[in-house]
């Protein structure tokens, strides 16, 4: 079983996640291989990711070879199963110095950040689920992602008025996602003419 675990990974320290949420994370030590991305939650730069596996002899399937390299041992190399080959690990020293300054503990600095940013997500999504000039999925956020939609009589007219809002956020250097939700993502007769997609 492989997790997932690139974007909200580090949400495990958080103490403010739903009893759904909380049971999934508790889960993860059960993986035999999951990914995390420190540059989206860890506070770094894109480029330092990782994969671990249970059992490390997996990293047989992910070799490359080349004739040239890796011919001091017969174990296997960090080079021949990384992306990154033999490049310098700068990497790997940031999110070293980070881990020093911000240790993952649970009820830390770092913790309290990600409770903070889930926190602001629910606050967010209450108070759109609240405005009439917006719709929400039903359920709240689960991390810190928030869902909405722009009030509008249809799914197209709401899409074109999400990407007039996007346009206009980030001229006033306020960046936002868009993105492509079926319209079963949202509570029944969002839109009343809408078949359900």
């Amino acid at each position: 079983m492989h997790v997932d675990a690139a974007y909200g990974g580090y949400f495990t320290l958080a103490s403010n996640l739903s009893p759904e949420t909380r049971a999934a994370f508790d889960a993860i030590p059960h993986a035999d291989s999951i990914v995390i991305d420190p540059h989206k939650h860890g506070l770094q730069p894109y480029g330092c990711g990782s994969i671990l596996f249970r059992d490390p002899a997996v990293g047989r399937f992910y070799k490359h070879d080349s004739p040239y390299t890796y011919f001091s041992s017969k174990d296997l190399h960090l080079g021949e199963i990384s992306l990154e080959c033999s490049r310098a690990g700068a990497s790997a020293v940031a999110l070293w110095a980070t881990q020093q300054l911000l240790p993952y503990t649970p009820g830390g600095a770092f913790a309290q950040g990600l409770e903070a940013s889930h926190t602001a997500a629910l606050e967010l999504h209450r108070r759109l689920t609240e405005s009439t000039h917006f719709h929400t999925p039903s359920s709240p956020p689960q991390l810190d992602i928030v869902f909405w939609a722009v009030n509008a009589p249809t799914p197209e007219a709401s899409s074109a008025l999400a990407q007039s809002i996007f346009d206009e956020a980030a001229k006033n250097d306020l960046h936002l996602a868009l993105a492509k939700l079926p319209v079963r993502f949202f509570p029944h007769n969002t839109w009343q003419d809408t078949p359900p997609k």
